[in-house]
């Protein structure tokens, strides 16, 4: 099967099957965003959704946020993965958006990737969710399914390899969309130990499926 035959299917299937696809973290405006998703990393949305709203009703705003110790913020995320660092982060990047970017989030990667917390990941999500950017980020689903089916080649060997052959592949206008289509199939039916793959739309064009019945 041809390259481009593997995209459309996928594109064609995705968009009769999953026309909507978003975040599951819950916000309500991009400086929420941003808290949830360098809250996220290494930790189930599930939990963050926990965490974040009396963190956002206590800090609803950078500016808030900016005139909070690490220590407060500590016990707002303490269940989270890794909350000393994210606490640590947190602050930074509020006191950050209220000098550099007027206490706003800004649009840019190169902007973003200059906050505290925030790698390429978490920029292009926000790119991509708030300012409807064709940004993919690539996360452990990404990655996963998109070699699983076969979207890139073995030598795509690391996030950055991945991100830079989809988006090579699929239309600018469905980058934003793509990328919760792969981490939603990758959370609920392309699963890491046991992929679910009897209920799995995608087997015509999916690699390692094909390869598996192979060698039965």
């Amino acid at each position: 099967m041809k390259i481009k035959e593997r995209y459309d299917f996928l594109i064609e299937y995705f968009q009769r099957e999953m026309p909507v696809a978003e975040t599951e973290l819950h916000y309500s405006n991009p400086f929420e965003l941003l808290v949830a998703v360098i809250l996220s990393a290494q930790c189930t949305d599930k939990r963050i959704n926990q965490v974040t709203p009396r963190l956002f009703h206590d800090y609803p705003t950078p500016e808030a946020m900016a005139m909070a110790s690490e220590e407060v913020i500590y016990d707002y995320i303490r269940s989270v993965s890794y909350p000393n660092n994210k606490a640590r982060h947190l602050v930074g990047m509020a006191r950050m958006l209220m000098s550099d970017f007027g206490g706003e989030v800004p649009s840019t990667g190169e902007q973003l990737e200059r906050l505290p917390g925030v790698g390429r990941k978490t920029a292009n999500v926000i790119q991509a969710v708030i300012f409807q950017k064709a940004r993919m980020a690539v996360d452990t689903h990404v990655f996963r399914v998109s070699h699983r089916i076969g979207l890139v080649s073995d030598k795509c060997t690391t996030p950055l390899s991945v991100e830079r052959e989809l988006t090579r592949h699929l239309p600018d206008e469905i980058i934003p969309t793509a990328h919760h289509w792969l981490i939603l199939h990758g959370r609920y039916v392309c699963q890491s130990r046991t992929p679910h793959c009897e209920k799995c739309g995608l087997t015509a064009i999916c690699k390692d499926f094909r390869s598996a019945r192979l060698h039965k």
